[in-house]
């Protein structure tokens, strides 16, 4: 707000400046008018304050039919507008040489009232999702969709009698944004009308998504039409419209899904009808009996997905309407009821005798005897061996059937303890594994914090080398200099001590070859002999 509130006081002080300055200049209204549109610095002043007069007035606007924009409207508004902005200039490459004060006002008015057209559609939307609706929110919703559909026919009836009466120009575009808006508007009143009349029920209207979803299908199809005549006219008239492919790329893509939504709807309601059970009160009761689509009691009329969730059949219809999913655990109930579920035929009854017979027991199993366990049942205890069948004892089966219980419940109850006791060996394996990745891990950091150290030390020992060399080169080239000034100063010597100095020389040079390389102290030792043979002269 308070932005705002700057930048409308520094466009209108400029403004005021820039005015004055002319008329101070030209003391009449006519030249100054011709000043300031030949003065571009003049021009873009005014221009900032035409931009700003628009901001201020689509604030007004806001505050009249919006009152407040909640977050979600404020978001989609700011990322329409920047796609928008981007498309503009890219129609501004491609209409280049009508590119004038006016063009840019167009777009600028385009932008503007595209902006209320989305802000119209979220507001019509939050309808579903809000219990009240006060009368001035209708008085809102009414006024501006009338406000912008007359506007939208008027530039749309402009743009056809620009075209018919000057030939192809931008008004072709401006026409064909016009038109697009005017499907919008219908949508949008389209959307209203039902959510209206769904408020107004007392019971959930069941039929309502399905004429949300043919509205979509609809006005999506003009949609699609219009972009192919606009991409068509364009390439013929003018140019190819690369500021129209991400729309037109949006609405057959929306409109492919109203179509595929349609399709796969009825598939689902039809799979409800005849594939999917009614839940029975013993289901109800079993589960939480409150449908999450309404958060309502479910008494009667409810169906039962193929994931044993529960839901009324009115929520399912409206939910299937628009995805094709199970609300709760998001399964494809499409996917779900591909495989046959219908259930097999009976076969025909057997005899009495043959239904009472008695079931026969499993091969290999000894009557009363547990039966030999699937392989694979517990991986960390072997198969359990089958139980041999016991001698048959004619006439003795009624005084072994305690027995042979007693033997089963023994049997089942050692493989439950010896799982039991199985169970806390695999945990601890499980807790000892890990404790030896976390070792091995840790050794792997120690390891390397000592490879860093011993670089460190290396890179240390390396740089003390090196500053040692640099000293002992430092203090040799020094000497070396001290020797050649000596050298140059006896070469302006006295004739007369030539000879001594060529004969000490020649005596150094013989040392040197016959001791090698000097140390220091005849170094020394020569220094104070060549300064002595310099400084005889003088006396």
């Amino acid at each position: 707000m308070v932005r705002a509130t700057l930048v409308t006081g520094t466009s209108l002080v400029l403004t005021g400046a820039v005015v004055a300055h002319a008329y101070f200049l030209k003391h009449q209204f006519y030249p100054t008018v011709v000043y300031l549109t030949k003065s571009s610095p003049s021009m873009a002043v005014i221009y900032i304050q035409a931009f700003v007069l628009v901001f201020l007035l689509g604030k007004l606007m806001r505050k009249v039919f919006f009152g407040q924009l909640r977050a979600a409207e404020m978001e989609h508004l700011i990322e329409r507008s920047w796609y928008a902005v981007t498309e503009t200039c890219l129609a501004f490459t491609v209409f280049r040489d009508d590119f004038s004060p006016r063009f840019v006002a167009l777009f600028t008015l385009l932008l503007f009232l595209k902006c209320f057209h989305w802000l119209a559609e979220d507001r019509v939307d939050f309808m579903e999702r809000s219990p009240n609706i006060s009368w001035v929110f209708h008085f809102r919703v009414l006024s501006l969709m009338v406000l912008l559909a007359v506007l939208d026919f008027l530039f749309v009836n402009h743009a056809c009698h620009s075209i018919i009466t000057r030939g192809a120009s931008v008004q072709l575009v401006f026409g064909f944004e016009y038109a697009i808006l005017m499907t919008v508007v219908l949508t949008t009143f389209i959307k209203y009308t039902l959510h209206t009349i769904d408020l107004q029920s007392e019971n959930p209207w069941d039929n309502k998504a399905v004429y949300m979803l043919y509205t979509e299908l609809f006005t999506g199809f003009i949609k699609v039409l219009l972009y192919m005549a606009f991409m068509t006219i364009m390439i013929k008239v003018h140019t190819f419209p690369l500021f129209a492919i991400r729309p037109m790329y949006l609405a057959m893509r929306q409109f492919k899904k109203a179509v595929t939504d349609a399709i796969m709807s009825r598939r689902a309601i039809r799979n409800m009808n005849t594939l999917y059970p009614d839940a029975t009160p013993e289901d109800l009761q079993a589960t939480d009996n409150v449908c999450i689509i309404c958060r309502e009691e479910m008494v009667t009329g409810a169906k039962k997905l193929p994931c044993n969730h529960i839901f009324h059949s009115s929520c399912l219809r409206s939910w299937f309407q628009r995805q094709q999913t199970c609300p709760t655990c998001r399964m494809d109930v499409l996917r779900a009821s591909q495989p046959n579920q219908t259930p097999a035929p009976a076969p025909a009854q057997a005899p009495a005798a043959a239904a009472n017979a008695p079931v026969p027991p499993p091969v290999n199993v000894a009557p009363g005897m547990m039966p030999q366990f699937p392989p694979g049942l517990f991986p960390f205890w072997g198969p359990f061996p089958g139980a041999p069948p016991p001698p048959p004892a004619p006439g003795a089966q009624t005084a072994t059937d305690a027995p042979q219980t007693s033997a089963a419940a023994t049997q089942a109850q050692g493989a439950g303890q010896q799982l039991l006791s199985v169970l806390p060996h695999c945990e601890k394996e499980l807790e000892q594994e890990g404790r030896r990745g976390l070792e091995a891990r840790l050794q792997c950091l120690h390891n390397i914090h000592t490879l860093l150290d011993a670089a460190m030390l290396n890179i240390h020992h390396y740089l003390s080398t090196v500053a040692t060399l640099r000293y002992a080169n430092m203090s040799h080239c020094i000497l070396l200099l001290i020797d050649g000034s000596v050298n140059g100063a006896t070469g302006f010597s006295l004739p007369d001590s030539t000879t001594g100095v060529d004969k000490d020389r020649k005596e150094g040079d013989e040392d040197e070859d016959d001791v090698g390389e000097p140390n220091a102290a005849e170094l020394r030792r020569r220094r104070l002999r060549k300064l002595e043979t310099t400084n005889t002269p003088d006396h």
